[in-house]
C-alpha cells in the first residue's frame, strides 16, 4: 500500500512540476508577463517557457516541427492553417481582440486622425511587415481604406514582428502604426492618449482576431490544458483588457 502511495506521489509531482513552452505573436509579448505570473500562481510548479516572435514565423517554425506546446497567435489565419494540417490538436479560439494605434514619441495633433500621417514633417512611418506580423496586415489595410497607402509607401520602415516596429517608432521613426497593447506596458505609460497616441479608426481594418490552440507537442499535456483553460478564465480576460485587448 506504502508503495502504491509513493507511485501516486511520484507521478503528481511529475504532472504539476513540467514544463511548458509557449509560441507567443509579439504583440502580446506586453501582456504575457503578467498572465504568466497570474498562471504561475495556480500552478507555482510549472516551468512556462516562453518564446516571443511574428506569427508568421511562430507558425513557420511549427510547421518545421518546432517543439512548442500552445501557439497564441496575432489573428486567426496561422492557426486555423496548423489545425487543418492537423498540426495542431486544438480548434483555434479567439482569446482577444486587438487594436491599431497611431504613436509618436514627439506630441502631435491627432485630430485628423489617421490623416496625421500625410503630416509633412512626417518622413518616416513604422509599421509591421504585412507578410510576417498580422498587425502589419492591419495597418496596410487601414491605409488603403483610408486612400494612404501609396501615397505614404516611400516613407515606411518595416518592422518584422510589432515589437521590432514598436522600436523603430521610438527610436528610427517619426511615427509608428501599433498594436494598443503596447501602449500599456510599464515603459510606454509616460506617453498619452491624445498628445502622443490615438487608436486607429476600428472601421478602417478587419478586426485583430487573435487565436489560439494546442500544438502536437503539447498533446495530453495537463499543465498545457490548464494554460489554455486559463487563458479563457474571467481572469486572464482582465488583464487582457487592461492591456487594451477586447475581450468577450
Amino acid at each position: 500500500m506504502k508503495k502504491i502511495f509513493l507511485i501516486f506521489c511520484v507521478s503528481c509531482t511529475l504532472i504539476v512540476a513540467g514544463e511548458i513552452k509557449i509560441a507567443v505573436a509579439a504583440n502580446v509579448s506586453y501582456a504575457i508577463g503578467d498572465l504568466k505570473q497570474a498562471f504561475m500562481r495556480h500552478y507555482p510548479e510549472t516551468k512556462v517557457q516562453i518564446i516571443l516572435g511574428s506569427s508568421g514565423k511562430l507558425s513557420a517554425q511549427i510547421s518545421h516541427g518546432a517543439p512548442f506546446d500552445l501557439f497564441m497567435s496575432a489573428n486567426m489565419k496561422y492557426p486555423n492553417t496548423l489545425y487543418e494540417k492537423k498540426i495542431a490538436i486544438s480548434k483555434p479560439f479567439v482569446y482577444a481582440q486587438g487594436a491599431l494605434a497611431i504613436f509618436s514619441v514627439n506630441t502631435q495633433d491627432y485630430s485628423a486622425g489617421i490623416t496625421t500621417l500625410e503630416n509633412p514633417h512626417i518622413h518616416k512611418i513604422a509599421i509591421a511587415n504585412p507578410r510576417t506580423a498580422p498587425y502589419g496586415v492591419a495597418a496596410k489595410e487601414a491605409l488603403e481604406n483610408a486612400k494612404l497607402y501609396k501615397k505614404l509607401k516611400d516613407k515606411f520602415v518595416y518592422g518584422e514582428s510589432i515589437s521590432q516596429t514598436v522600436t523603430y517608432a521610438t527610436t528610427a521613426a517619426d511615427i509608428g502604426m501599433i498594436a494598443k497593447s503596447s501602449l500599456f506596458s510599464p515603459h510606454m505609460l509616460k506617453y498619452k492618449e491624445g498628445v502622443h497616441w490615438k487608436d486607429v479608426n476600428e472601421t478602417l481594418y478587419t478586426p485583430i482576431d487573435q487565436g489560439m490552440v494546442i500544438v502536437k507537442a503539447g498533446e495530453g499535456n495537463a499543465e498545457v490544458k490548464a494554460f489554455y483553460d486559463f487563458m479563457l478564465s474571467t481572469e486572464a480576460q482582465g488583464i487582457l483588457k487592461q492591456f487594451g485587448y477586447k475581450v468577450k
